[in-house]
């Protein structure tokens, strides 16, 4: 109970909720907390302003009240309940990893078409890939339902997807990389379109096969052995046969805190402006992107990413169908702009940058960002593509599970419930990939000797 505050029972609702993060295995309060209590007040606090004749939604705890939002519709609260349970989840786990088991199977097969058509196994690839890395698109865009506003010029928008580019991201966010998938998929371009990855991820069962197959560029951030392997890989896209972005974080790992501080460390040695939005670019990957792709690649895009009301989105928080809003600005730097030589590169990129913080400072003062808000038309592949992977994998699926409950076998169902318990881990071990504490080891003594451009 909250002091001060009259007690009202409990929606119902709200016990079943309860129940099923303890049984899910993806609680959200830690173990020793108590489960929120909800309560609902016909008159808000002093000061605060709502719709009109709407109550009030507190969340309360043993630590005191901890949120205030506007009663939902009991049908919006069904629809959020049934996306936070785990069976859903699984659901969509199971078949995002069956179906990409097997487009990674055929992937293989294609393999036959590299030494007679080239281009037709370019072709075929995008395809198939575009039947994985929708699925997740999918999740933000119609599960989640998140909404991107993307402030640019209205003069360059008619471009965007019509042409080749280099995507300069900033990596602050879980699903910034989400986010740059969405916006090649909002233009068409999103079977084709590139990352510079870290080569580990290339060992990574279905995405990282996907991305082996689609010929990603993968660096090991060691400079002496990626400056062969990187510009051959980058080479070899210049005559790619679809559109596609090719997607950059330059600052070469997610922003925390702690690699703030050594990253500003760094450029205060290195005689360089401090940020405060961003991590120093590394600059010798980009410089080598820019000098393989150039004539081939039209523009430079310019992206900084940040979300309103100060939200932190996780890959977890779109699987429980929470809804983030997100503003993207997005400028088109032709690529003729962008020096050749690579000390003029890098001092190029390092004022990119400088500018990118101040538009950032700008979105935390204003909450918006420079340019014209425009939303790109949501496209209906994506859902379709998990309609039809869901409809050719769930049938068999549940029809095994009802003759396994039939059996009445201990054995059998022993078995099941060790499956169910491996795939809940499996599941949380993906998504912890994307975390922002299991980054990458940006500031440990090596880091701190010498941080590479």
């Amino acid at each position: 109970m909250c002091p001060g505050l009259p007690e009202r029972r409990p929606p119902a609702v709200v016990g079943v909720f309860s129940l099923s993060l303890l049984v899910s295995g993806l609680q959200r309060f830690p173990l020793g907390w108590k489960t929120p209590s909800l309560f609902v007040l016909d008159r808000p606090a002093s000061g605060v302003s709502l719709s009109p004749g709407r109550p009030v939604l507190w969340t309360c705890s043993t630590v005191g009240v901890c949120g205030l939002a506007e009663e939902r519709p009991p049908s919006m609260d069904l629809i959020a309940l049934l996306k936070s349970q785990f069976l859903c989840h699984l659901i969509f786990c199971y078949v995002f990893i069956a179906s990409g088991l097997i487009i990674n199977t055929i992937q293989l097969f294609t393999l036959l078409l590299w030494p007679i058509n080239k281009q037709l196994f370019r072709k075929i690839n995008c395809r198939l890939s575009y039947c994985i890395s929708s699925q997740l698109v999918m999740l933000l865009e119609w599960w989640s339902g998140t909404e991107c506003i993307i402030h640019t010029d209205p003069r360059a928008y008619p471009k965007y997807g019509k042409e080749n580019a280099i995507v300069v991201l900033n990596h602050k966010f879980e699903i910034d990389f989400l986010c740059g998938w969405s916006l090649a998929e909002r233009f068409g371009v999103l079977g084709g379109s590139k990352v510079l990855a870290k080569k580990e991820l290339a060992y990574v069962p279905i995405i990282g096969w996907m991305w082996y197959f689609t010929e990603m560029v993968f660096c090991t951030r060691k400079w002496e052995q990626d400056r062969k392997t990187v510009s051959e890989s980058l080479l070899h896209l210049r005559d790619y046969p679809e559109k596609y972005f090719f997607l950059i974080h330059c600052e070469g790992t997610r922003f925390t805190e702690k690699k703030h501080q050594i990253s500003m460390q760094v450029a205060q040695a290195k005689g360089l402006p401090s940020l405060k939005h961003h991590l120093l670019p590394r600059t010798k990957g980009f410089a080598i992107t820019v000098r393989s792709l150039r004539n081939v690649v039209s523009a430079v895009y310019d992206c900084t990413l940040n979300f309103r009301n100060n939200e932190n989105p996780t890959l977890l928080g779109v699987l429980n169908g929470k809804k983030y809003h997100a503003d993207l600005y997005v400028r088109r730097i032709p690529l003729g702009e962008v020096p050749e030589d690579e000390d003029r590169c890098a001092a190029w990129l390092h004022k990119l940058y400088q500018e990118k913080d101040a538009l950032q400072e700008e979105y935390s003062r204003t909450g918006t960002f420079p340019g014209t808000p425009m939303v790109p038309p949501r496209r209906p592949w994506t859902l379709v593509n998990w309609l039809f992977w869901a409809s050719l994998l769930l049938y068999p699926f549940f029809r095994f599970l009802v003759n396994m409950v039939r059996s009445g076998s201990s054995l059998t169902l022993a078995s099941f419930v060790l499956v169910f318990f491996v795939a809940s881990m499996g599941v949380r071990w993906m998504i912890g990939v994307t975390e922002i504490d299991k980054g990458s080891a940006y500031g440990n003594m090596d880091s701190k000797q010498k941080h590479s451009d």
